[in-house]
């Protein structure tokens, strides 16, 4: 029987994680686990994993989980590889024979005709399918994980006890901590405090990561400080209520961008030059001082492949 209750964070210090569950033995199964539809029984280690969601199929492959088919976006894009798959894991996709099981919308068909064991979806986010839930949930265990109020590494553990790879999960994590550990001696941070976000030049728009989100939480364990939003600042809710972003746009897009330094995920060179021609933030202290800074079109969405690449973007501009 299902038990109501919210996922919590503390569900891995609690629980399992603590537990000592360093392998996926027999011993180790079944499992239960809790999310915002309840408790259920995972009663073997999975060994089909399906992720509709493309942000968390980045994760379940750093960890060596048995993931055969994945969600994807659109093909081509400034993210997104051939498959629509994430640019930063998508070759190591190819390399296990991952199936894309749709582009965009979520068809519950296709993840039927891969037959799951365990099933994952996004609380939120464009690539949520949890509309689907109850067709999802009929054809086998179902998890709806958030990933829009916590850091990849966070996220990376609660997957490794969701599949039983607790220890490929703890022995990502401790890699990018030391890599994290030597930029941080050697790095000389840039005009304090610094706004984050995803800009788009064509729409006169950005998402501004937040504290929560995955993208603040790294900038933070590096020693930056996000920059406080302005009192009575209106941002828009089109993509439902999160966590991880805030929308900007208008008029608000420069009076959210206070930033002395700005830091453009899922961007480049020509995000950078699309800033500096724009009028409308030519007044921005950034701006001014020629203090904004791409990290790459594969930091859209973080996870173990594009953390390390922010170390290493880091590292070139701040070493």
């Amino acid at each position: 029987m299902k038990v109501p209750s919210l996922w919590r964070n503390t569900l891995l210090i609690s629980g399992l994680w603590l537990l000592g569950l360093a392998s996926a033995s027999a011993a180790d199964w079944p499992r239960q686990v809790t999310d915002s539809r309840g408790t259920q029984t995972l009663e073997h280690k999975p060994m089909r994993i399906i992720s509709t969601s493309v942000t968390l199929t980045g994760s379940l492959l750093a960890i060596d989980a048995p993931v055969v088919a994945s969600g994807a976006t659109t093909p081509n894009n400034r993210v997104a590889d051939d498959q629509g798959f994430l640019r930063q894991w998508g070759e190591v996709a190819k390399a296990r024979k991952l199936a894309r099981l749709y582009i965009g919308e979520p068809s519950a068909e296709a993840v039927a005709a891969q037959m799951p064991d365990l099933i994952l979806i996004s609380a939120t986010g464009g690539d949520s399918a949890i509309a689907l839930y109850d067709q999802l949930s009929a054809i086998a265990p179902t998890l709806i994980i958030n990933y829009d109020d916590k850091s990849w590494q966070a996220l990376l553990a609660q997957l490794g006890a969701i599949t039983g790879q607790e220890k490929e999960a703890d022995a990502r994590i401790d890699s990018f901590n030391q890599q994290l550990a030597a930029l941080k001696k050697q790095m000389t941070l840039p005009p304090q405090p610094v706004s984050a976000l995803v800009y788009t030049a064509a729409a006169h728009s950005a998402n501004l990561w937040t504290a929560e989100s995955a993208q603040g939480k790294l900038l933070h364990q590096l020693g930056f400080s996000l920059a406080p939003l302005p009192a009575g600042l209106h941002t828009s809710q089109s993509q439902g209520k999160r966590h991880d972003i805030l929308q900007l746009g208008g008029e608000n897009l420069a009076t959210g961008l206070n930033g002395e330094s700005l830091f453009l995920f899922a961007g480049d060179h020509k995000d950078i030059e699309a800033i500096y021609a724009d009028p409308l933030l030519a007044h921005l202290p950034a701006v001014q001082h020629k203090q904004v800074y791409a990290l790459g079109t594969e930091t859209f969405r973080l996870d173990y492949y594009s953390a390390m690449l922010v170390l290493q973007r880091l590292e070139k501009l701040f070493g």
